[in-house]
């Protein structure tokens, strides 16, 4: 028989968003950008019924049945409630917009799912406190941000404080922002062989930048790689971490530059500290 908490479903691992300045952020957000909107896991409609009075189309994506169907009753003709799992959940190939409070254990698969869904334009999420600094490359970046990032802009706005939920979580939540990027910065079919690089020199053993990539990607033209590391500045102590996105794209590119003689290398990049409200 399943255990129930007053605020919510143990086994969904539900933590409901009930601060009002957090809910503003997130609506103030998705109301900077244009199309239909998904919601990933309504609840209770704490977020939804807000997103109602942006006047577009909404849907919102519930794995509670129950809490689905008493939301349905309180929404307006332009919102349809589905009672679904978001990570099976047939997603358009249409532009849209994903907003949604990401349970806190499920964040990575949903991540995930975004990351490699099409049509969506712009996602507005509250995930982790850690989580979306490491998203944004506060820090330093992920490997997932890495082999995503000549596709989609990852931004941090605000830090949301565990009070904010009930039931309490044990770590502060994050708004993190993904927008995909038009033009990319690497054609789309240079995907795959573009995450296996990155994955690659990311995982790659060495001290420091010039040694891992020397390692983790002999195709590479040593010569170039060594130009690239002086022209971006990069010191003997920096990691793959350190990179930025047109860092990485650039830096993939070197290998193809004998099939595109025309091709230049991206100006060195001048970094710009990326931190979030408190």
């Amino acid at each position: 028989m399943p255990t129930h908490h007053r605020h919510g479903r143990h086994e969904y691992g539900q933590n409901f968003l009930t601060d009002r300045p957090t809910i503003n952020t997130l609506v103030d957000r998705v109301a900077r950008t244009e199309g239909p909107i998904i919601e990933i896991g309504t609840g209770d409609g704490a977020l939804t019924l807000p997103l109602q009075e942006l006047g577009r189309r909404l849907t919102g994506i519930e794995i509670d049945d129950r809490r689905a169907a008493r939301l349905a009753r309180r929404t307006n003709a332009l919102t349809t409630i589905v009672h679904a799992d978001f990570l099976h959940y047939r997603l358009p190939v249409t532009p849209y917009v994903l907003v949604g409070n990401l349970p806190f254990h499920e964040t990575t698969p949903m991540l995930r799912r975004i990351l490699r869904s099409p049509g969506w334009t712009d996602a507005v999420l509250l995930v982790q406190w850690e989580v979306a600094r490491r998203r944004a490359g506060v820090g330093g970046a992920t490997l997932m941000t890495a082999q995503w990032w000549p596709w989609f802009e990852f931004g941090l706005v605000s830090r949301v404080p565990a009070a904010a939920f009930r039931p309490r979580p044990n770590v502060d939540g994050g708004v993190l922002t993904i927008t995909r990027r038009e033009p990319p910065l690497l054609p789309p079919a240079e995907q795959k062989p573009y995450q296996d690089f990155a994955h690659r020199v990311f995982t790659g053993k060495g001290r420091g930048l010039p040694r891992i990539i020397a390692a983790a990607a002999p195709e590479l033209p040593g010569q170039r790689v060594a130009q690239w590391v002086r022209r971006q500045g990069i010191g003997p102590g920096q990691l793959p971490k350190d990179l930025i996105a047109e860092q990485w794209s650039d830096l993939f590119s070197l290998g193809n530059r004998d099939a595109h003689p025309g091709q230049r290398s991206a100006p060195p990049v001048r970094r710009t500290r990326r931190t979030g409200r408190r």
